[in-house]
């Protein structure tokens, strides 16, 4: 928790915004498996959890969140790769 405190704010808006929606969706998806995902309009769910379970949650959604971010990173990556083997050489 003290690390989360640490940050600037702008530092985790950055980390808080995936650069593309499948990225956020994935994270959507995987925090709803970590908590259960009965659909709210059908269910009055409440989840209750204590400091230590919280921060076992945060640091699970923080390492997805960070592998998510590096395997976006490395298939922009081989993009701008495939876009340069592809480009016409200049005459």
């Amino acid at each position: 928790m003290q690390y989360v405190h640490g940050m600037s704010p702008e530092t985790i808006a950055q980390l808080s915004n995936p650069a593309s929606s499948e990225v956020q969706q994935m994270m959507e998806h995987n925090i709803i498996g970590l908590l259960g995902g009965l659909p709210s309009q059908h269910f009055d769910v409440e989840i209750t959890t204590n400091r230590e379970n919280l921060g076992r949650l945060l640091a699970s959604a923080m390492m997805s969140g960070y592998f998510l971010r590096g395997a976006e990173q490395r298939m922009a990556f081989e993009d701008s790769l495939m876009s340069a083997e592809t480009a016409p050489e200049p005459e």
